[in-house]
């Protein structure tokens, strides 16, 4: 049976793949499955790192900030 799913190779050393097969063990979960739950929460994050870089790039040059509300209104 297909699947829509791309497969990717990873190569891991040994310490991440031990942790990794006992996080997915506690969890109850397939290695793979517990795998691409890591990568998913690790890119949001980079894509929050990313995303602050910008705030504090605009907030630190003198520009009128608007509030919630008076954008919204």
């Amino acid at each position: 049976m297909t699947t829509i799913k791309r497969r990717i190779n990873i190569t891991a050393d040994k310490d991440i793949e031990n942790a990794l097969v006992l996080s997915a063990k506690r969890a109850g979960v397939p290695v793979a499955s517990k795998a691409v739950e890591l990568l998913r929460n690790a890119l949001e994050l980079e894509e929050d790192l990313a995303w602050g870089a910008i705030i504090k790039e605009r907030t630190s040059k003198k520009v009128k900030l608007l509030t919630h509300k008076q954008v919204w209104v």
